[in-house]
């Protein structure tokens, strides 16, 4: 992906660009010939007089190196093309201009995808829709299919989506042990990923089956959603009925304490009786899917922080803290804008007011904690 520093960036739409119609089909193997010819030229001059000539050839009317129907084609938008021809015509020293060149090659000739994802590395510019900036600025939440905002505290489907693409590859399993009205379920659906969602209100669990259900299913994967306790659930067991014995991804969107209040049910997060008792729930549910998430593989809180007797509560920070004192590494603290809760959107005047008067600021943020499982959690 092409990044922004210095700046947070919108979440795009999901997929690599190389399949859009904007996308030109080359044929492979002139491009191939085309650039090792390139390659060879004796000086930094000869070398980018070649690469114009390819790139004229590109752009013909004529169609140079049209692919014209062919199944081996090399598949770019033009702007990445330009972008990479550019970079071999600007560099100053010939050494350099034929690494670009090999670099070029090696991106049509190679596949180098890592242990945890199909991001294909040697073509990593195109995937402008994978966020690595630590700051996301969402305007507002995916909408289309079975997503829905009608369930008070739900998931944007960004956040599982980039979890999903980051960290795992189609056909892992992923466990969500807070599955609410099923956002993950059906981000995995769309990007071919097994998954298994724990919910503890009945009703809840009916509406999140409904609403997976409904939504295509075109890669044929297993979507679950399970009523039960997270806490104490028996993880193996759920993952076994699949033939699985372990998960590759585990997310959790727990409720943020007391804010918000979704059952009468002692065992609720939301219904903890003080925030040490919320943070030692927390780290039961955390004990209860580490021995069934790979080691090496990931783990994605969402959480947020509380305001409470006229004090900063950093709920989110504590949360991060207990994690890591059962063994996992923190990788990474994704900085989340979200729009206002109704209620503030409907009393924006007396929010701004409050904060002005009590001398603090009104929550426009969550975080994203990543944590990797390693040795450390035995």
């Amino acid at each position: 992906m092409r990044d922004h520093h210095s700046r947070g960036s919108n979440l795009l739409d999901p997929e690599p660009t190389s399949t859009t119609p904007s996308s030109v089909r080359l044929d492979r193997l002139r491009l191939l010939d085309a650039l090792k010819s390139a390659r060879l030229n004796p000086s930094t001059a000869t070398l980018r007089r070649s690469i114009n000539d390819i790139r004229s050839g590109v752009s013909a009317p004529s169609g140079a190196f049209g692919a014209r129907g062919l199944r081996e084609a090399a598949i770019f938008t033009p702007e990445l093309l330009d972008e990479e021809l550019d970079q071999i015509c600007g560099a100053q020293t010939l050494d350099r201009a034929r690494y670009y060149v090999d670099r070029l090659i090696k991106s049509i000739t190679e596949v180098r995808t890592s242990s945890i994802n199909d991001i294909n590395l040697n073509r990593w510019k195109e995937y402008d829709d994978i966020q690595t900036d630590s700051l996301w600025l969402v305007a507002s939440r995916e909408r289309g299919g079975a997503r829905s905002a009608r369930y008070w505290g739900n998931f944007v489907p960004q956040i599982p989506h980039q979890m999903m693409r980051r960290y795992t590859k189609a056909g892992d399993w992923v466990l969500d042990v807070f599955a609410g009205s099923g956002t993950s379920l059906i981000e995995g659906q769309r990007l071919g990923r097994n998954t298994i969602g724990i919910e503890l209100q009945p009703r809840v669990a009916r509406m999140a089956r409904k609403a997976v259900a409904s939504e295509p299913n075109a890669f044929g994967v297993t979507s679950q959603v399970i009523c039960g306790d997270s806490a104490t659930i028996d993880l193996n067991k759920a993952l076994r009925a699949h033939g699985q014995s372990s998960a590759q991804l585990v997310i959790m969107h727990p409720p943020y304490f007391d804010i918000i209040k979704f059952s009468d049910d002692e065992r609720d997060l939301s219904n903890a009786p003080s925030v040490e008792a919320f943070l030692d729930t927390i780290g039961r549910v955390v004990d209860n899917v580490t021995p069934v998430l790979d080691r090496g593989r990931y783990l994605a809180v969402v959480i947020g922080d509380k305001y409470a007797n006229g004090e900063w509560v950093p709920l989110g920070f504590r949360t991060m803290e207990a994690i890591q004192q059962r063994g996992f590494l923190l990788k990474s603290v994704v900085v989340k804008n979200f729009d206002q809760t109704t209620a503030k959107r409907q009393q924006k005047e007396l929010w701004k007011y409050r904060a002005l008067a009590g001398g603090f600021y009104v929550f426009k943020h969550e975080y994203i904690f990543v944590f990797k499982k390693t040795g450390r959690n035995y």
